[in-house]
């Protein structure tokens, strides 16, 4: 049977993270740079470690202000420590629960910006040793992992809308977001054919209803939820 992640964003202090980690794989843990803190790293990775949930480190430009969504002009050897210290709190505190960091994902305007900045992308590397990404099926972040020899695999968001070119349209444009539970299931099975994994943002009010949706309609086409790292 085919195999495919779903993997959410978690310990942002926004949604009911016990419950979104009783539906998805993997968890892209906040680290403290947009969003979270040792607390709730401490909470997500500790429920994660019983359940078999797989950790990433969800790095992001220094931006608690803006939710790390404002595009930021950071210096590659910045934001290289930038990313390295994210993923040193975070490790440490998942070692400590008994699990550890598997992945890298880039969170908000830095997600997007890796796609396009291939030093930014760089940098995102630099930064996170040698550890597995996942983003976006193109752009510089992913040409770049494969050119130094990282796993890489590829994501879809079914709660978001996409440009021609396959980037995100960025949020307040018309159609960025999807809302609809029954729509997000549906985008979620499409995007299985061509993705590695689906992601549920986990920082909407109906995060946790549209990753049961999600879950449901994957299990219905056949496919065994399973972290690949």
């Amino acid at each position: 049977m085919p195999r495919i992640d779903l993997n959410a964003d978690l310990g942002e202090e926004i949604t009911d993270d016990a419950r979104l980690l009783e539906l998805v794989s993997s968890a892209n843990v906040a680290c403290g740079f947009h969003a979270g803190n040792a607390a709730t790293m401490r909470a997500v990775c500790e429920i994660a470690a019983a359940r078999g949930v797989a950790i990433g480190a969800q790095v992001s430009y220094r931006d608690r202000e803006n939710f790390g969504r404002r595009a930021m002009d950071v210096e590659a050897r910045l934001l290289t420590d930038w990313v390295a210290e994210q993923v040193q709190v975070l490790s440490e505190i998942a070692l400590d629960c008994g699990t550890r960091v598997t992945y890298i994902k880039p969170h908000g305007a830095l997600y997007n910006r890796a796609i396009d900045d291939e030093e930014q992308a760089r940098a995102v590397l630099a930064g996170s040793g040698s550890l597995p990404v996942l983003t976006l099926p193109i752009g510089a972040l992913r040409a770049a992992a494969l050119a130094a020899g990282r796993t890489v695999r590829a994501e879809g968001f079914p709660d978001r809308g996409y440009t021609a070119a396959g980037t995100l349209i960025p949020r307040g444009q018309p159609d960025a977001l999807v809302s609809d539970p029954d729509q997000i299931a549906a985008n979620a099975v499409g995007l299985a054919t061509a993705c590695d994994s689906v992601c549920v943002h986990g920082d909407s009010a109906g995060a946790v209803t549209a990753a049961r949706g999600v879950r449901a309609a994957l299990i219905e086409a056949g496919y065994v939820i399973e972290s690949p790292w």
